[in-house]
């Protein structure tokens, strides 16, 4: 049963190992006493993969050329998308000046968002790469694991606090937590100090939510895929599996379809909510 167990739910659980097909199992080797995982070596790649691509791309358009050829076009596509409809419609920009007649002007050249979309990308893209290789047989999704979306969300909290605490100072980014109001001095002392635990609170268990929502869709899909296969072995000895067997397939491609589509809306979801949490870090209520 344990062996089943872990044959259905490989893609989400970490190992020493891969699971190969024929029961063999692939061991990953210690480095320096330390015991190297599936979805370390799985996060490695990941890493490697967006390197190259990212480095071929930043090639392509150095100088300002027009990127060129339907693989290197994907990736702007993305990065440009990311940036025009996410990072500077969220965070806005900080940098504008009055012309002559004293109308508001936004910067010809630049904007002030785009110092926050480096890491922002850094979200999706990896995010989005750590969901797709869970595609791959015998491969897995680091981001099911928990652990893993515990450090990213953990990534993201002091992310932003240090974009707060740049754009603030320490001291203001913590205090501003709590909204200004118009109250009498005594409401204040009264309400102010509530307030701002409850903000704290709020702030706290946003970034909680950002690991624990990645780690339940992609786990979500991966145990639904389970739970068919499942229904094939428990046929395997009845008239029924002969009916079964071909459904559970068809449900399973249907289900990887749709974790497609997950693993990119919750690259995007994770990167968007990111963005949010600097959006209202640099700019206070």
């Amino acid at each position: 049963m344990a062996a089943g167990h872990t044959d259905h739910f490989h893609h989400v659980r970490d190992f020493p190992h891969f699971e190969l097909p024929w029961g063999i199992h692939l061991e990953l080797p210690s480095l320096f006493g330390f015991q190297i995982t599936k979805f370390m070596l799985l996060q490695l790649i990941a890493v490697t993969f967006l390197f190259f691509v990212f480095r071929g791309l930043a090639k392509h358009a150095a100088g300002g050329q027009v990127v060129r050829g339907r693989w290197w076009n994907f990736w702007e596509s993305l990065v440009i998308y990311m940036r025009d409809e996410v990072v500077r419609p969220t965070i806005g920009s900080d940098h504008h000046h009055d012309d002559d007649h004293g109308h508001h002007e936004e910067p010809k050249v630049g904007h002030s968002a785009d110092k926050y979309l480096p890491f922002v990308l850094s979200c999706f893209f990896y995010v989005l790469i750590c969901n797709l290789l869970g595609v791959f047989p015998w491969m897995g999704s680091a981001t099911g694991e928990l652990n893993v979306t515990i450090a990213l969300a953990f990534t993201t909290f002091c992310t932003v606090i240090m974009y707060g605490t740049r754009e603030q100072g320490f001291i203001q980014f913590w205090l501003s937590l709590a909204p200004s109001m118009e109250l009498p001095f005594f409401m204040k002392l009264t309400l102010l100090p509530m307030i701002w635990v409850i903000e704290l609170a709020g702030f706290l268990i946003k970034h909680a939510v950002l690991a624990i929502r990645l780690f339940a869709n992609i786990m979500a899909g991966h145990t639904v895929i389970a739970v068919f296969l499942g229904f094939i072995a428990m046929t395997a000895d009845s008239g029924l599996w002969a009916i079964v067997m071909p459904s559970s397939i068809i449900a399973q491609i249907l289900v990887g379809l749709l974790e497609l589509f997950v693993a990119f809306l919750q690259a995007y979801v994770f990167a968007f909510l990111a963005t949010l949490f600097i959006g209202a870090a640099v700019h206070p209520h």
